[in-house]
């Protein structure tokens, strides 16, 4: 921080009650962080958290396990992999919730970390039809992120809509059942289809199934600034969507072992969508496991909504600390509709040209998505890892603080992250082909290549780091003392 900015910020702090009467304190706060307050703080914690869980939404991400997960360890790797998971999320909830309420801004991870660092110095359907749906959802879910005032309905709404289909599938698929599994098929049966001899390779490298039911759970961070007292709310949207896809997602998993007939039915089904097998299975009507199955659509179709709001705070709280090309251009918010309408347009893009791969090969999007796991670790795990070399009593504490079990957390993140590095680029099938091979290690290369690329050529003579944030947020400041209140929320 220069000199300059120093002044203005500590004069903040002298200022009395009648100088800060019209100053909010959440924008305050950011001020201090080196940010302007550009989003309106409209959300609540509820809000916050249906926005997090229906992203992550931990029983809907089972039910599309089952594709792959089926043949990888079954009813064993479903209900055991999801505790595992589930507790491992739970390391991981605690290190972003103590971060989050330390630094409580829509940057999360590259802010926490640069500021620490700093411091410290096969199916009946079509290819084309598989890809018109994902581009028409994809489209559809742009329009939904397009006004900022309905987004925290949105947000209540994704919620309530997961959870009513929990509990409508969860009560109707084990009434209907004609008969019911026993309890060692459910908990005790391992099926391996994958062609690896060991079981143990077969269960580790199906993990990523039940990973994916406890992805992102960043996602409340990037809306610390459209929240007031981020850094108490923020943690109890993290933990309670730990909380909620545990118990959703382990309850589905045995009501749906139980009411099953015939596994090797899921596996072989012609439509490619195990889950709706089982529907079928459990009711013996199509048309009821259509309307079954969509619900589990409208679930996905809210899930994808609040990644579209996720990734676009991703992209502009990263443009206006000029960490993308054109950033000037992405980190503007549209005062408009209150959203950054540029940087979600362009991450929607981004979308729309990840989907094309499905039309040239599958396993190449399929690399490309399994490299979304490990890679959001390796996010979580950065300002983690600084966090750690400049010593955790060293930063100052946010309410939510957790202490030794805070240091254990941390330490069984970069310990997972290392796990899921290596094991998730394994192949998922024996014998290896070059339809089946898991591409992954290619994606992070080319990830690698990209970010060097980028830092080379523009990042590093661009990007703004802490001492001119605080420079420009400290005129900005001084401005707002001077009656401009488009800074400071009132």
């Amino acid at each position: 921080m220069t000199e300059k900015a120093e002044a203005v910020l500590n004069h903040m702090a002298t200022l009395d009650d009648s100088d800060l009467k019209g100053l909010d304190a959440d924008a305050l706060k950011l001020a201090e962080m080196g940010y302007k307050q550009d989003l309106a703080r409209k959300y609540t914690v509820l809000s916050v958290l249906g926005v997090g869980f229906s992203l992550t939404n931990s029983w809907f991400g089972i039910s599309a396990a089952l594709v792959t997960g089926i043949n990888s360890g079954g009813p064993v790797l479903i209900i055991y992999g999801i505790i595992l998971i589930a507790l491992v999320s739970v390391c991981v909830g605690i290190s972003l919730s103590e971060l989050a309420s330390a630094y409580p801004n829509s940057g999360e991870s590259s802010n926490m970390a640069l500021h620490m660092l700093e411091t410290f110095s096969q199916s009946t359907f079509k290819s084309w039809h598989v890809f018109v749906g994902y581009q028409v959802v994809n489209i559809l879910a742009f329009f939904f992120n397009c006004y900022g005032r309905t987004l925290p309905l949105l947000g209540h709404i994704s919620l309530w809509t997961s959870l009513i289909s929990f509990f409508i599938i969860l009560i109707t698929v084990p009434a209907k059942a004609p008969t019911h599994q026993h309890a060692k098929f459910v908990f005790a049966n391992f099926v391996n289809n994958t062609g690896w001899s060991q079981n143990g390779i077969a269960f580790i490298v199906g993990l990523i199934n039940t990973n994916w039911a406890f992805a992102c759970l960043d996602c409340a961070t990037h809306l610390s600034e459209e929240i007031h007292h981020p850094e108490k709310m923020i943690p109890v949207a993290i933990m309670g969507t730990v909380a909620i896809g545990f118990v959703t997602s382990w309850t589905f998993s045995i009501a749906m072992f139980f009411s099953m007939t015939n596994v090797d039915d899921l596996s072989a089904t012609s439509t490619g969508v195990p889950i709706l097998a089982l529907f079928y299975q459990a009711l013996g009507s199509k048309s009821g496991a259509v309307a079954l199955e969509a619900l589990v659509m409208a679930t996905g179709i809210f899930c994808l909504v609040s990644c579209h709001t996720w990734q676009s705070r991703l992209c502009w709280s990263f443009a206006r600390d000029r960490g993308v090309p054109f950033s000037s251009y992405f980190a503007v918010v549209d005062r408009g509709t209150g959203v950054p309408i540029r940087a979600h347009f362009m991450s929607c893009i981004i979308v729309a040209i990840v989907g094309c791969l499905y039309l040239g090969s599958s396993t190449a999007l399929g690399s490309v998505i399994a490299a979304c796991i490990a890679t959001l670790y390796i996010s979580y795990s950065i300002p983690v890892v600084c966090l750690l070399i400049r010593g955790r009593n060293n930063i100052p504490h946010g309410p939510f603080w957790m202490g030794t079990l805070g240091l254990v957390s941390n330490i069984v993140l970069l310990v997972w992250t290392c796990f899921t590095l290596i094991m998730y680029s394994f192949p998922t099938l024996k014998p290896v082909e070059a339809s089946n091979m898991n591409y992954v290690s290619a994606v992070y290369g080319v990830l690698i290549l990209i970010i060097f690329l980028d830092w080379f050529i523009r990042g590093r003579h661009k990007y703004r780091g802490q001492a001119q944030r605080h420079d420009e947020v400290a005129i900005a400041v001084e401005q707002s003392g001077h009656g401009d209140a488009g800074y400071v929320v009132h």
